[in-house]
């Protein structure tokens, strides 16, 4: 039997940034707060608290839609073509709010049949207990000249609420926050992005999750495992001691259930960055 193909070398992701100026001052104060709380030995799971490592610089919250692999000058110079003729205003209009069923919460399509893959994909971000490369493109410069001020459809805004595992919270990496999307707009319109840059996007079977990810122990570098049989500590390491360090999250997902991030920040622009959340360089 011949060996199984190697995965591509992921590059690139397209994404939506978080940060911006209206949003930077409520991140901020939260991310500030919430290190603040958690770095502390104040929670029985976690008795020394998160690493401060763990916890996501502000500069680097986004929402990601999709992976790439651009591996050649050519592949990076079609996703710059493909930023510069890309018009984000008329992608938005494109994209319509789904219809709820009174009572139910049940989403419809647009012609009244029942969408369960959406509904499945956005159940997590509706708890009410989602141009650039080598430069940005932002929904307020992407319109064509002349365009009527009247026909631009309206923004979308962001709310970051709560606090999520992306794994068993009881032995957990990675913690995000997810985006409210009552009417689906925010997920229809990365799902029409992801759409665009499709022929650049590396396959992806599992279902679109907007998230922004507030805490990832991956960063954590050369901490051996506090936690292993005693249960003590700020986590451990998988694998006997090797590998990413895991946390005891039930208690933080609980208690930082409503807390909200940020709230009704607009979508201002759509990014394709590298590996790292860094913004690749224009080229000279």
């Amino acid at each position: 039997m011949p060996p199984k193909p190697s995965p591509p070398r992921l590059t690139h992701f397209l994404a939506i940034p978080l940060t911006t100026p209206t949003s930077r001052p409520q991140l901020h104060q939260a991310l500030s707060l919430f290190k603040e709380k958690t770095t502390q030995p104040n929670i029985a799971s976690l008795p020394d608290g998160i690493p401060d490592q763990a916890i996501r610089p502000l500069g680097t919250l986004h929402l990601t839609l999709g992976v790439m692999s651009l591996s050649t000058p050519e592949k990076v110079q079609g996703v710059l073509d493909l930023l510069n003729s890309l018009n984000l205003r008329e992608v938005l209009a494109g994209v319509q709010p789904a219809n709820i069923r009174a009572g139910d919460g049940n989403f419809l399509k647009e012609g009244g049949d029942f969408d369960p893959v959406v509904k499945e994909n956005v159940n997590a971000n509706i708890k009410d207990k989602g141009k650039s490369l080598s430069l940005s493109i932002s929904l307020s410069s992407s319109s064509s000249e002349g365009q009527q001020k009247d026909a631009n459809p309206p923004p979308i805004h962001i709310t970051l609420r709560g606090l999520q595992s992306m794994h068993d919270p009881s032995k957990t990496s990675v913690l995000y926050t997810s985006p409210l999307d009552p009417d689906l707009r925010l997920y229809r319109f990365c799902v029409k992005l992801r759409e665009v840059f499709g022929e650049f996007l590396v396959g992806e079977t599992r279902p679109l999750l907007l998230h922004a990810t507030v805490v990832n122990t991956v960063y954590v570098k050369g901490r051996t495992g506090l936690g292993g049989s005693r249960g003590r500590g700020r986590g451990g390491r998988e694998a006997g001691g090797r590998g990413r360090l895991v946390l005891d999250a039930r208690e933080l997902v609980r208690e930082w259930e409503d807390f909200v991030w940020m709230r009704d920040v607009r979508v201002e622009r759509v990014a394709v960055l590298r590996m790292g959340a860094k913004v690749v360089e224009m080229p000279k």
